[in-house]
C-alpha cells in the first residue's frame, strides 16, 4: 500500500503554474530523492503535501486518506496523517533551548487537555515526564544531549540541521519530508548525515522524501528519484536510470 499517492496535482499562483499535473506514488519504507534545478517546484510540492498551500487541481492521498482541492487541511492538522517535515531555511525557536525545541515536537501527541494542564493533575505530569525522556533519547541519537539546555540559536549550523530533524521525529511521523538537509554542511557532516538518514529510516520505520542538491547524497541513500523541471515531473526511476536519462541531463546541463 502506498504511503503517498499524488494524482493530477497542479498549483498555480495567479498566471504562473508552479506545478503541472504531477502523478506519483511512494511506497512504505522507501527513501525517495526529489531533485531538479532551482525553481523546478520541489519546495512547492512539499508545501502542498503539508497544507501550507492548497492545490489548484488534483488530489493527495496519505495512507489512502484523500485530500483534494475541496479538503483544505491546515498545516497543524497534517501531522494527524503521519507527516512531518524540515525546512530549506532552518525554522527553530532559536531563543528556546535545544530540549524545548524537541519537546514542542511532541505537542500533538500529548493526551491531556487544558484542564489537566492548568490544574497540574497527575496525568499531566505523567505525560510531561514521558515526553522529557523521549526528547532526551532523541537528542542522544543526534549527539545533542549534552547541549539540551543551550539556546538552539547558539548551535553550529550543522547541529541546528540535526536538531530540526530531531524535532520532526518527535511528532512520530510515518512520512518524513527533508528539505535540503545537507545545505550548508561540509563533506564530513554530509557523510554523517547520509548514514544518519539510512539509520533513522530503519530505527523509526519511516518513509522519507528528501529534496537535495548534493547528488552524492541522493545517489547513495535513495532507492528511487523523482525529477522536476519547470513544475513538471520529467523522470522517475532508480539512481542509475536517472543518471542516464537524456531529459534529466538536458535539464541540468542545458544540452541535447
Amino acid at each position: 500500500m502506498p504511503v503517498l499517492r499524488v494524482s493530477n496535482l497542479s498549483m498555480s499562483f495567479g498566471g504562473i503554474k508552479a506545478l503541472s499535473n504531477i502523478n506519483l506514488e511512494v511506497e512504505r519504507g522507501e527513501i525517495i530523492g526529489l531533485i531538479g534545478p532551482n525553481g523546478a517546484g520541489k519546495t512547492t510540492f512539499f508545501n502542498l503535501l503539508t497544507g501550507i498551500y492548497s492545490p489548484t487541481e488534483g488530489e493527495i492521498e496519505y495512507n489512502l486518506k484523500k485530500r483534494g482541492t475541496s479538503k483544505n487541511i491546515k498545516p497543524h492538522k497534517i501531522i494527524g496523517y503521519g507527516i512531518s517535515r524540515t525546512f530549506q531555511n532552518i525554522r527553530l525557536f532559536k531563543n528556546m533551548t535545544v530540549l524545548e525545541n524537541v519537546l514542542i515536537g511532541f505537542h500533538n501527541n500529548f493526551r491531556y487537555g487544558l484542564g489537566a494542564s492548568v490544574l497540574r493533575l497527575p496525568f499531566f505530569y505523567k505525560n510531561e515526564k514521558e515526553a522529557y525522556i523521549e526528547a532526551m533519547n532523541l537528542l542522544s541519537i543526534f549527539s545533542l544531549s549534552d547541549k539540551a539546555d543551550e539556546f538552539a540559536g547558539n548551535l553550529p549550523y550543522g547541529e541546528q540541521r540535526k536538531l530540526e530533524i530531531a524535532r520532526a521525529l518527535a511528532a512520530e511521523p510515518q512520512l518524513l519530508l527533508l528539505d535540503e538537509p545537507a545545505a550548508g554542511m561540509n563533506p564530513r557532516e554530509t557523510q554523517e548525515l547520509m548514514e544518519l538518514i539510512k539509520w533513522i529510516k530503519d530505527r523509526f520505520n519511516l518513509t522519507i522524501i528528501l529534496i537535495e542538491h548534493d547528488m552524492s547524497l541522493v545517489m547513495n541513500v535513495c532507492k528511487r528519484i523523482f525529477v522536476f523541471d519547470y513544475g513538471i515531473l520529467i523522470a522517475q526511476g532508480t539512481p542509475q536510470e536517472i543518471q542516464n536519462n537524456p531529459a534529466v541531463i538536458k535539464a541540468y546541463l542545458g544540452g541535447e
